[in-house]
C-alpha cells in the first residue's frame, strides 16, 4: 500500500473528525511499526494526532473526553490493514509533555506526517525541548522493554519473534539516553549503532528486522539464545543505571500556550 493511497485516506478520515465533533487537528503523523521502521506486509496503520476544541469546550463544569479513538476495518480495501486512528485533545497533550511523555516526543519526529500546522509544530516541538526529561523517558523505556520480556518471552519454550524488537526497541533508547544523545529517535535503525560492540546480537537483531518487513508478522518459534542472553543481562544494568530524581515542571509555558492555541486555532487564516 503506497502513500498515494493512503495518504489522502487519513487526511480525509481527519477532515470528517473536525466536521463531525467540532474539533481541529493541528498535527497527525504515523506511529508503531511503520514510523519505527519495521512493518510488516500486513502491519496496521497507526496515525496519531493532537487536536483542540474550540473555547467553549474548556469552560463547562463537566470533564468531556479528551481523546479519539477510532478504529476502521479494511479502508483500503479488501484485505488491508486496518487504519487505526488515536488523538489527544491538546491540553491532555501538554498535560503529557509537561511529564516528558516518550510517545508524544515520537511523534513530533516521525518521517510520515499527514497534517500540521507548521507553527504549532514549530512551538510544540520547542516546548518539548524545554520540558525534556531524561531521567523519565528513560525509566518510560525501560519499564516498557521489561513489561514486554516479562509478558511475551521470559522463559517461554516458544515465542512470537516480533516480541523481540518490541523489547530491543525501548532497550536501545534506554542505551541512547544513558550515552548523552538525547531524546531517542523514532526509527529504529537510527539506534542500532547501540549494538555495534556486540556483533552477534546485531546480526541476529538485523535478521529479524529483515524477515519481519519481508514477510507478514513474524510466527512463533523458539527462543533466540543469543537475544534471550543479551536481554537478560542488559535490563539489570540498566536499572542500576536508573535515576530516581524527578524533576520540577513550572506549567505557566505550557497555560499560555493551550490559551494561544485555543483561542486562535479556529481564525481564518490571513489573506495573501
Amino acid at each position: 500500500m503506497n502513500d498515494d493511497v493512503v495518504s489522502p485516506r487519513v487526511r480525509a478520515e481527519l477532515e470528517k473528525l473536525e466536521q463531525e465533533r467540532n474539533l481541529r487537528v493541528l498535527y497527525a503523523c504515523e506511529s508503531g511499526s511503520r514510523a519505527w521502521g519495521f512493518a510488516s506486509r500486513d502491519s496496521d496503520w497507526d496515525v496519531r494526532f493532537l487536536y483542540v476544541h474550540k473555547r467553549d469546550w474548556y469552560l463547562g463544569v463537566e470533564n468531556h473526553r479528551d481523546v479519539v479513538e477510532l478504529m476502521l476495518d479494511e479502508p483500503f480495501g479488501p484485505g488491508s490493514p486496518e487504519l487505526d486512528l488515536g488523538g489527544w485533545e491538546l491540553r491532555k497533550a501538554l498535560r503529557l509533555l509537561r511529564k516528558s511523555n516518550p510517545p508524544l516526543l515520537e511523534w513530533l519526529k516521525s518521517p510520515l506526517v499527514y497534517a500540521q500546522d507548521a507553527q504549532f509544530h514549530a512551538e510544540f516541538s520547542a516546548l518539548a525541548a524545554d520540558y525534556y526529561s531524561s531521567e523519565r523517558c528513560f525509566a518510560h523505556y525501560l519499564h516498557m522493554a521489561f513489561g514486554n520480556w516479562r509478558d511475551y518471552l521470559r522463559g517461554r519454550d516458544s515465542v512470537r519473534l516480533k516480541k523481540y524488537l518490541y523489547v530491543f526497541r525501548p532497550l536501545l533508547a534506554c542505551r541512547w539516553i544513558a550515552r548523552g544523545l538525547g531524546p531517542a529517535p523514532m526509527l529504529f535503525s537510527d539506534m542500532l549503532e547501540m549494538l555495534d560492540d556486540e556483533p552477534e546480537v546485531r546480526a541476529a537483531v538485523d535478521a529479524l528486522v529483515a524477515r519481519k518487513m519481508s514477510s507478514d508478522e513474524l510466527d512463533v518459534d523458539a527462543p533466540v539464545p543469543v537475544l534471550n542472553e543479551f536481554i537478560a543481562a542488559e535490563l539489570p544494568r540498566l536499572e542500576a543505571l536508573r535515576s530516581r530524581a524527578e524533576p520540577a515542571n513550572d506549567s505557566s509555558a505550557l497555560d499560555r500556550f493551550l490559551q494561544r492555541w485555543m483561542e486562535g486555532a479556529f481564525e481564518p487564516a490571513p489573506n495573501n
